[in-house]
């Protein structure tokens, strides 16, 4: 066997199962506590914006956006649909980490052009929508985790790298809604519950429905 026919079928096995090893990966990084911190603010983050764009969409504002340390965090609108604001902080989380893969692996320039959204993004709402030390403090550390990946030479690892973080998201996102069923009846699922009379259950497992959906869409692309 030629060593080009080696090299071709080692890339036909890293393509076909590169998802499911990133999975891996995600898994074992959400068990190191420190290592895990800036994935889960990343999260968190995207979690808050969702919420923050669903009322900018429906004709609302956002005041302000919280982190906090423990991962969770805090969107403040004014305005809007209260359903979609409220539904679509996990459910946008889930569109990102589907979309910054997807992205991510249509092409290099794709990726590198994304990761510049991105940092704008976040850039953004530390200009507009950040009113506390806190905060801001975690969204330098994340505006710096792109632009270290933005600095590396071969956009091969920043595909790579955008890979991995839309994957550990959508890992995030499916296990976050399970935390809230806590029997206090707080958080997104007891908004939209007290809106619809549907119970707080039903809508942490669409939520958790429509983020397995997303990784098996991944996992069966090749």
């Amino acid at each position: 066997m030629s060593d080009n026919s080696q090299h071709f079928e080692k890339q036909s096995f890293w393509q076909s199962y590169r998802f499911y090893f990133l999975l891996v990966l995600a898994i074992f990084i959400r068990q190191i506590p420190i290592v895990s911190i800036p994935f889960n603010w990343l999260e968190s983050y995207f979690h808050e914006i969702s919420h923050g764009l669903a009322a900018l969409l429906t004709g609302g504002n956002i005041v302000k956006i919280e982190l906090f340390t423990n991962g969770a965090g805090l969107c403040t609108t004014r305005g809007g649909i209260t359903f979609v604001i409220s539904f679509f902080g996990y459910a946008g989380a889930t569109l990102w980490g589907w979309g910054i893969y997807r992205l991510a692996s249509a092409h290099q320039k794709v990726a590198q052009a994304f990761s510049y959204f991105i940092l704008l993004v976040l850039v953004s709402s530390v200009i507009f929508w950040v009113r506390d030390l806190l905060t801001a403090f975690i969204l330098a550390v994340l505006i710096v985790m792109f632009l270290l990946t933005l600095k590396l030479r071969k956009l091969v690892y920043l595909q790579l790298i955008l890979q991995f973080i839309g994957v550990i998201i959508l890992l995030n996102s499916l296990f976050s809604p399970t935390y809230l069923l806590d029997g206090r009846s707080l958080g997104d699922g007891a908004a939209l519950a007290g809106m619809t009379f549907i119970p707080e259950i039903i809508w942490v497992l669409i939520w958790c429905v429509l983020a397995l959906l997303a990784c098996f869409s991944l996992a069966k692309r090749r």
